[in-house]
């Protein structure tokens, strides 16, 4: 280009900008053709995930919540919009710099779909797809005319250029998503799903139940339970494809196929999760009547040796959680499940198999998508969070939590406190409530669906004129009370007690 030709660094940022959105809209239309699980940001944020220390796994938690995985998304957006400017300010300075940054971009995405669990041949294509895409783009966008032997772009046409290839980027990652949702047909797989009936139902009580405007339901609806796991492109397994290995120090080996499942007396069982990243008050926990079949029985089968004491899970997507032995052999309804609420498993939270073990944090009992239990040692196996630091075992703490009132102006005179405790394979026996720092008051129990179950409790309270502070703590079934002492969630779940402030007028 001639000087009055030569776009300026604001614009060498733009082209930037726009050959990585024509690379990824590339990438993820290859994806969609022919490699769905291999998305370029998705096998980027994946391994984000995976190498991602600790603490900043538990910060994004504490952010977003179960909003974690989109806010990695955009992140990820945002710093691969970055990059590429500043990979189009290098490209306009000292050609071909930006086009290898570019390149490089790609690159990265295709060794982190190599490294993927079930990764095949095809898996790095749809990202080497888009390294190219963009480095070429970049170098058309800012190809000097003078002395070129092609002419490059006067400034008119690279306005229009580098306009197109962002539309033209942006169209085709649209399409490539409006095509995946078209052509997929788990989910409609899924919907045709006809459960077995159970052999044991699982009976709520009526009285398990108060009633309480803004308190949680004793059953939480399917699709307000939170999702925390690692997965941020859902597995899609065909239940006619699924099979679960159980092997390792076992006498008999077993692999189970999806209509062999379905045959297996299931039984239904209201069971109480939480995840042990939820901070003290938190809502990364929640209620539900699953249908499955006792993995003790499936571990009769197999009968472990002498010496197992963990059962290492593994995940379609690769996940891995250790489970105590003792925990899926003793009288718990430890399940493999195929029913949430009445419904086949959604998508989201693990179809068309998952597991549910009563007082154990998920990330060593709950492996959703499951295909392969390995019984083995402690000794001998890391799981995925135990290999980062958490603990092996993993028992949920005995909590509760105010969820009326919130924080905020309440009418001064008798004011209504109610929330949820639990202690799940416990039981809670007592709720108490504090006033500031006044005596410990017991709150009324709605009747608990089993000690598997969070329950839920309410008391009436003097709120007198002025600012309040409303505490709770628990006193489990075998008469263990709720801590005082506040600790993180790592390594093995929050301590302390809940507290809401109020202001009574």
């Amino acid at each position: 280009m001639t000087n009055a030709d030569r776009p300026g660094r604001g614009a060498a940022a733009w082209a930037g900008v726009a050959a990585a959105l024509l690379g990824v809209g590339a990438g993820e239309l290859a994806a969609a053709l022919f490699a769905p699980a291999s998305r370029p940001l998705a096998v980027v944020g994946a391994a984000v995930i995976d190498l991602a220390p600790t603490w900043a796994k538990d910060l994004a938690i504490a952010w977003f919540g179960t909003a974690d995985k989109v806010a990695l998304l955009v992140l990820i957006g945002l710093a691969v919009a970055g990059i590429a400017a500043l990979a189009g300010i290098a490209q306009r300075a000292r050609p071909p710099w930006g086009a290898a940054v570019l390149a490089g971009l790609g690159l990265v995405g295709a060794v982190a779909a190599t490294t993927r669990a079930n990764a095949g041949l095809l898996s790095p294509v749809p990202s080497a797809i888009a390294a190219v895409v963009a480095a070429v783009a970049v170098r058309l966008l800012l190809r000097p005319r003078a002395g070129a032997a092609a002419p490059g772009l006067t400034r008119r046409g690279f306005l229009v250029a580098s306009v197109a290839a962002a539309v033209v980027g942006a169209a085709a990652a649209g399409f490539s998503t409006v095509r995946q949702a078209t052509v997929r047909s788990i989910q409609a797989i899924r919907d045709a799903v006809t459960l077995p009936n159970a052999a044991r139902t699982a009976t709520i009580p009526p009285t398990a139940e108060l009633g309480v405007p803004g308190l949680a339901s004793v059953v939480t609806p399917n699709a307000d339970f939170y999702r925390i796991d690692t997965a941020l492109v859902v597995p899609e397994i065909d239940p006619a494809q699924w099979r679960l290995r159980i092997h390792g120090l076992v006498e008999q080996e077993i692999v189970l196929g999806w209509d062999e499942l379905l045959a297996l007396p299931m039984r239904e069982s209201a069971i109480t999760l939480a995840c042990v990243s939820n901070y003290v008050g938190g809502d990364l926990v929640g209620n539900a009547v699953w249908l499955g079949h006792p993995i003790r029985e499936l571990l009769a089968r197999a009968r472990p040796r002498a010496g197992a004491d963990m059962v290492l899970s593994t995940s379609q997507d690769g996940f891995t959680a250790g489970t105590p032995l003792e925990a899926l052999t003793d009288d718990r309804d430890a399940l493999l499940a195929i029913g949430m609420n009445g419904e086949p498993l959604p998508l989201e939270h693990g179809f068309p198999v998952r597991m549910v073990v009563p007082g154990l944090y998920g990330y060593v009992s709950a492996t959703k998508w499951v295909v392969d239990l390995e019984v083995t040692r402690f000794d001998r196996a890391r799981a995925y969070w135990t290999g980062r630091g958490w603990s092996e075992r993993g028992p949920i703490k005995l909590q509760s939590r105010i969820d009326v009132p919130r924080q905020g102006d309440v009418a001064a005179g008798p004011l209504r406190v109610a929330g949820v405790a639990w202690h799940p394979h416990t039981g809670v026996a007592a709720v108490q409530v504090q006033v500031d720092d006044g005596p410990w008051r017991e709150a009324d129990l709605a009747r608990a669906i089993s000690d598997d179950t969070w329950v839920q409790w309410t008391v009436t309270v003097d709120a007198r004129p002025g600012e309040h502070t409303i505490r709770c703590r628990a006193v489990s079934a075998d008469g263990e009370v709720q801590t005082a002492a506040t600790a993180p969630p790592a390594p093995d779940g929050a301590t302390g007690r809940h507290a809401v402030r109020v202001s009574a007028r």
